[in-house]
C-alpha cells in the first residue's frame, strides 16, 4: 500500500504564493511520474504540472512561467511552487505518483486533495 500526504494548501490573496508539498510513503520500489491535479466543483480534473522521474516537467498552459514542480526522488516528495496566483487558481489539488510497489505492481495513487484558495 502507498500512501500520499498533501500540505501547504491555504488561502492567499491574488499575486501572492504557496508551495505545496506531496510525501509518498509505503511499499515503494520505484516512483515514475509525479503531478498535481486540480478540481473545482463542477468541473473535472484537470492537469497542473508533472515531473518525471528524470526531471523532465508538463505544465498546463494556464500555469506556465508561474508555477514550478519538482521533485526530492531521495525523500519521494514532489513540490508546486505557485507564485502570481490568481483567483482562477482556486481549486482543491491533488498529488499523484506512478508507483511500483515491492510486489511488482504499478499503479497511479492519488493524495486526499488541498484546497487553496486565492481571494482577489
Amino acid at each position: 500500500q502507498v500512501q500520499l500526504v498533501e500540505s501547504g494548501g491555504g488561502l492567499v490573496q491574488a499575486g501572492g504564493s504557496l508551495r505545496l508539498s506531496c510525501a509518498a510513503s509505503g511499499s515503494i520500489l520505484t516512483i515514475h511520474q509525479m503531478g498535481w491535479y486540480r478540481q473545482v466543483p463542477g468541473n473535472q480534473r484537470e492537469l497542473v504540472a508533472a515531473i518525471t522521474s528524470g526531471g523532465g516537467t508538463n505544465y498546463a498552459d494556464s500555469v506556465k512561467g508561474r508555477f514550478t514542480i519538482s521533485r526530492d526522488n531521495a525523500q519521494n516528495t514532489v513540490y508546486l511552487q505557485m507564485n502570481s496566483l490568481k483567483p482562477e487558481d482556486t481549486a482543491v489539488y491533488y498529488c499523484t505518483a506512478m508507483v511500483t510497489t515491492f510486489i511488482k505492481i504499478t499503479y497511479d495513487y492519488w493524495g486526499q486533495g488541498t484546497q487553496v484558495t486565492v481571494s482577489s
